[in-house]
């Protein structure tokens, strides 16, 4: 009965993973290297042609552009994304119920994010932050308020657009 039962439950995992609807419709997690198709370091040229975003404030004379993921649109004043006309693909905010690979999303506590990410950084005053775990080239930033993340990005170490 119990090698009956593992079998089932393997078969079953495997009809699971296995089954492209199923995969699709799976949420991608925000890093190491961005999110879904959109990924750090990237041309506003290649991002576009990924589909998945939508101008939204152009860069003008400034260093860098405002997008949205076409999936998670933000409100009026702000954007899901900034791309550096210098690096590409700069920083990327997590939208609601989207997570790391480590589970961290909007809503998850400080404790969660510390257990999770045990090097965190806060500097004094300052926005809690972590080297991306598999990208050595990017950080994840904390936005906590009373305890849990109002939000959460993935951004190059070399950025521009935000401080």
């Amino acid at each position: 009965m119990r090698k009956l039962l593992v079998a089932v439950l393997a078969g079953g995992a495997l009809l699971i993973t296995g089954t492209p609807a199923l995969a699709q419709t799976a949420k991608p997690a925000l890093g190491p290297y961005g999110y879904g198709k959109v990924k750090l370091g990237m041309s506003a040229k290649k991002a576009r042609a990924t589909g998945e975003i939508v101008l939204k404030m152009a860069a003008g004379e400034g260093s860098c552009s405002g997008w949205d993921l076409k999936a998670h649109p933000t409100g009026k004043n702000s954007v899901g994304l900034y791309i550096s006309k210098q690096f590409g693909v700069a920083v990327i905010f997590a939208p609601k119920g989207v997570k790391t690979p480590r589970g961290i999303g909007i809503g998850s506590t400080m404790k969660q994010v510390k257990k999770a990410y045990p090097r965190l950084k806060t500097p004094l005053g300052g926005i809690p932050y972590v080297s991306v775990p598999g990208n050595a080239k990017a950080y994840y930033a904390f936005f906590p308020d009373k305890g849990k993340l109002e939000g959460l990005a993935i951004g190059l170490d070399t950025q521009n657009c935000v401080s």
